[in-house]
């Protein structure tokens, strides 16, 4: 994968990045002083329901989100750029670098096991209630998703949710989005196949702050920073081994048949006079009779 400490240019327009992966420090965060556990606006004005054009997003029941996992402002160590984006996935939060070691967290899911990547990817594009289209290789694990082949439109069920921030990686796009997602209880786990998922409150808020060319770093599970690009080859989907189904034979009926012979009988043919063979009798054998022998 080529560096990204090179200028990149998006659209036509050049977008200086200016870091290289070997200088970046240790990144870690505190909550900031003014704000140690609050969300940026208050968590009870930024997690209510509310209207996104003509599509209602659903309030988030607070008391089933912890707190280390709502939107707030921390303190962030780290040499990117403001505008930039890191995501740790060993503690599921997303950083929007906002200035000088300073950040907005956001709670996110990340990929399950098998799914997981790292590395480097840039911002190319944004969009509002995306029509989500199903790769082949997930119909092939979820066979239902067939429905879908030619695209879901956006909406509260849509596995996009309100917004997808579509990544391209040393120019290719691999399917890897941040997006929000109606499965808010998702947060905080392992549950995605890859994409970044986030609660649609945030993702929206991260999409008015987020600009194309910006640069994501995928941290490592450990924090640590990846040497390149590590794209996972997602498990294959499991073979159903359909039962031999066994011929039925039909039962044969016998029948038991019983031989009688016909008596013997012996024809003696007689010479006709005429020429004209006389008719065939049956020759009668007396029995024998025993002669006495007399000396």
């Amino acid at each position: 994968m080529r560096s990204f400490s090179s200028t990149l240019r998006y659209a036509g327009l050049p977008v200086a990045l200016g870091f290289v992966l070997s200088a970046c420090v240790p990144h870690q965060d505190t909550p900031t002083a003014s704000a140690p556990t609050a969300a940026v606006a208050g968590a009870d004005t930024v997690y209510v329901a509310k209207m996104d054009g003509t599509i209602q997003v659903p309030a988030i029941p607070l008391d089933k989100l912890p707190t280390a996992y709502r939107r707030q402002e921390v303190a962030y160590q780290t040499d990117r750029p403001a505008g930039s984006i890191i995501i740790h996935p060993g503690q599921k939060f997303l950083y929007f670098v906002t200035g000088k070691n300073k950040a907005i967290r956001y709670g996110i899911s990340v990929g399950k096991a098998g799914f997981e990547w790292a590395g480097e990817a840039v911002v190319s594009e944004t969009k509002n209630w995306p029509t989500w289209t199903p790769p082949k290789e997930m119909i092939a694990r979820k066979p239902e998703l067939e429905k879908w082949k030619d695209g879901q439109p956006g909406g509260p069920t849509n596995p996009l949710g309100a917004r997808a921030i579509y990544l391209l990686s040393g120019g290719r796009d691999y399917g890897y989005r941040i997006h929000g997602t109606p499965d808010w209880w998702s947060i905080g786990k392992n549950a995605s196949s890859g994409c970044i998922r986030m609660i649609q409150q945030d993702v929206i808020d991260l999409n008015t702050r987020v600009q194309p060319g910006a640069t994501v770093l995928v941290l490592n599970a450990d924090g640590s920073i990846p040497k390149g690009l590590k794209i996972p080859t997602p498990p294959k989907p499991k073979q159903t081994v359909k039962p031999v189904a066994t011929p039925v034979v039909p039962e044969l009926e016998i029948k038991t048949v019983t031989y009688q012979p016909e008596p013997a009988t012996t024809a003696v043919e007689t010479p006709s006079t005429t020429g004209t063979a006389a008719p065939v009798l049956p020759l009668v054998v007396a029995p024998e009779t025993a002669t006495p022998v007399t000396q």
